[in-house]
């Protein structure tokens, strides 16, 4: 009898242990209410007024809002439409976006943070010792001006901010990174390196090219491997796309969650712009250079996330780089990133991040010094505040289903509103 109830206990508590992980991995981060985690669900409410103003003034369909606070997301509400045409659908909590240019900090800058804490690159390290053919800077007959790895991720590598995404499709098939890479590695450079902030997509193009050849997997691959399912943000994900013979964009692989068998029912998509061949862009990365030369999946854009996801991404930085035990980056490593470098104080980029650029609106007024985020073209925003112990995640879909973007206001006024919600 004792070694049956022995027996039953033990297998008692292994049901209880599977339960609990089970709950826990359906579950990756709690959610409470505003007051549990020092917010005014009052106060909070401005936040609500501002979103509904923007979705009644034809700013955005709709919109999703989510604020984490001591490892808990506080707040979680979603807003209007995620889509108009062909028919209108409610948005809901957990509608998966276009990240646009958030990519940049989601997943290259993760990427390269992790590389440069294992000691496989570093800062200071020329781009041409990864890349042979990419050059410098120069001018007429003058020294060439060597860039550098700490130029790519603040902006001030002196590359233009976008490439002729038309001019280079007319030269062959597409998608064709290797055609799109040429351009990067030859172009003319618009500034001496570390003389000026030109934001450029380029630049994070080339650092996905790079964590590429150190890893020999591809960007998505790896992120997947080493930043997203550690995280278990399941709803995040590079989709590829190529054009089909009639023109219109199509999915050439499935993202990782309709591949663990969810239905399309469960991970709703928020659709962009519709092209000028009548499609609207819904699962297929907007920016046309992910698009139409990396196809679908490039370092300045083509990642899709959720808000929850997004959420636990935010939780793991304010935590020192870790996540229910576990570690992302070190502690260090998050703090580098956080920082200006020096000597770069004039243009306000930390590290694939941005602390006070003009691009930086997305903070607000309100929030500290040491807050830091970054936006995306669609209509998404991340801004983290560690001295506060706050992240705001701002997901809108403001392109669709025409590119109107004029969400900037916008995520000013939410930050603002959040940041007066805080009570302790």
């Amino acid at each position: 009898m004792k070694h049956f109830y022995l027996h039953s206990l033990r297998c008692a508590f292994v049901l209880a242990g599977l339960l609990f992980g089970f709950a826990m991995s359906a579950q990756n981060i709690e959610k409470t209410t505003p007051e549990a985690v020092g917010l005014d669900v009052h106060r909070l409410q401005q936040a609500d007024a501002c979103i509904d103003k923007a979705i009644r003034e034809g700013r955005t369909p709709g919109a999703v809002l989510a604020v984490v606070r001591h490892g808990k997301i506080g707040y979680l509400k979603a807003y209007g439409r995620r889509q108009t045409l062909p028919s209108p659908l409610p948005m809901t909590e957990n509608t998966i976006f276009d990240m646009a240019s958030c990519t940049k900090s989601m997943a290259t800058t993760m990427a390269v943070m992790q590389l440069l804490e294992q000691g496989k690159l570093r800062l200071n390290d020329p781009v041409q010792l990864y890349l042979p053919h990419f050059q410098n800077w120069k001018e007429g007959q003058g020294d060439s001006v060597v860039i550098r790895i700490v130029h790519l991720l603040t902006h001030t590598s002196g590359l233009p901010a976008y490439a002729p995404v038309a001019d280079l499709q007319k030269k062959g098939r597409f998608p064709d990174a290797e055609r799109q890479m040429n351009y990067i590695e030859t172009c003319r450079r618009n500034e001496k390196p570390a003389c000026d902030m030109q934001y450029s997509c380029l630049n994070f193009i080339t650092l996905q090219h790079i964590v590429e050849q150190i890893t020999g997997q591809s960007l998505r691959d790896y992120c997947a491997e080493h930043v997203f399912q550690p995280l278990h943000m399941r709803h995040t994900d590079f989709i590829p796309c190529a054009p089909n013979k009639q023109g219109f964009w199509v999915e050439t692989d499935k993202p990782r969650w309709m591949k663990r068998g969810e239905k399309a029912d469960n991970t709703p998509l928020a659709p962009t712009e519709k092209q000028p061949n009548g499609q609207i862009l819904c699962g297929i990365v907007h920016d046309p250079l992910a698009r139409v030369m990396n196809g679908g999946i490039s370092g300045n854009a083509g990642l899709f996330s959720n808000a929850e996801d997004i959420a636990v991404l935010c939780a793991m930085l304010l935590n020192g780089g870790s996540w229910q035990g576990r570690q992302i980056l070190s502690p260090l490593t998050v703090e580098k990133m956080q920082q200006i470098p020096a000597g770069f104080e004039a243009f306000g980029r930390c590290l694939g991040w941005d602390k006070s650029s003009p691009y930086a609106s997305n903070k607000g007024d309100l929030l500290s010094d040491a807050a830091f985020g970054h936006t995306g073209y669609t209509g998404t925003s991340i801004v983290i505040d560690p001295k506060n112990d706050l992240a705001i995640i701002l997901l809108t879909n403001a392109v669709h289903p025409v590119d109107k973007t004029n969400v900037v206001r916008l995520r000013a006024e939410v930050a603002n509103a959040v940041a007066g919600s805080v009570t302790q």
